[in-house]
């Protein structure tokens, strides 16, 4: 028996953003996470904008999300490893997500499964360019600020968190377009891969979610550079065997 051989990734469900059926949404991401096989799964990496707003107090975290917490802990206690990734718009967990047993980790960050190495990441504000993004992903990273939101009182808080959220490109449905070797990513990725190749840690896998368009591209070195797609017309993920080193791109509402 291969034992725990399997490994999954997942990003960009954006639970709580009111569009696309909602409900339902969530609903289909428990089952995914209900769906993993325990005893032959090693780990699940989710990769960031699972919640589409986040953001908790010292004794207050958003309401709701009961199937999915239920789910993450089902699969902590059968033994599988459930990392998590800060996204740009859940990016305010400090403490809960781990009392679950959630191992939060920071991008990029280097696994090695299976004998594979795989950079993984939320991959927003990677490479050159966008300079504005950058700033105000360092403000709402800065613990000045997040200290200053907290003094508001929760009720408000929520409320300016979600019309910020409203006011995306998802939620208006605007559609984003890869572009390839000219994307921010591509080149951040390209000379991640040249930098470790030199210092003698080659990469295998780049997986990162953000974008919210499926990208499947082999990199002048042979690195493999996957981006996921969000969840809100279909359910995308990625699961890696180690014994037999396929990686397969699958939506579980096809299943």
């Amino acid at each position: 028996m291969p034992g725990r051989h399997l490994t999954y990734f997942a990003s960009d469900v954006h639970l709580g953003l009111d569009v696309n059926d909602a409900p339902g949404r969530e609903r289909r991401f428990a089952d995914f996470l209900n769906s993993i096989p325990r005893e032959e799964t090693e780990a699940l990496y989710l990769l960031g904008d699972v919640w589409d707003f986040w953001y908790e107090y010292h004794d207050v975290v958003p309401k709701g999300y009961v199937r999915v917490f239920a789910s993450i802990m089902d699969l902590v206690e059968a033994g599988v490893k459930v990392y998590f990734f800060q996204g740009n718009h859940d990016i305010w967990c400090y403490h809960y997500f781990e009392s679950l047993g959630m191992i939060i980790l920071q991008q990029p960050h280097l696994s090695v499964i299976g004998g594979k190495t795989f950079c993984l990441g939320h991959g927003d504000g990677l490479g050159p360019g966008n300079k504005l993004y950058k700033l105000m992903r360092w403000g709402f990273r800065a613990k000045f600020f997040q200290s200053l939101f907290s003094l508001l009182h929760p009720w408000l808080a929520f409320r300016l968190g979600k019309n910020w959220s409203k006011h995306s490109r998802l939620a208006k449905s605007m559609a984003y377009e890869f572009r390839g070797s000219d994307e921010s990513l591509y080149k951040w990725s390209l000379s991640f891969a040249a930098s470790s190749k030199a210092a003698g840690r080659p990469v295998d896998y780049f997986i990162f979610g953000h974008y919210h368009c499926h990208v499947d591209m082999t990199l002048p070195g042979g690195e493999r550079l996957l981006v996921l797609r969000d969840w809100m017309k279909a359910s995308p993920y990625l699961r890696f065997d180690s014994v037999s080193g396929a990686m397969d791109y699958q939506d579980f509402s096809l299943n």
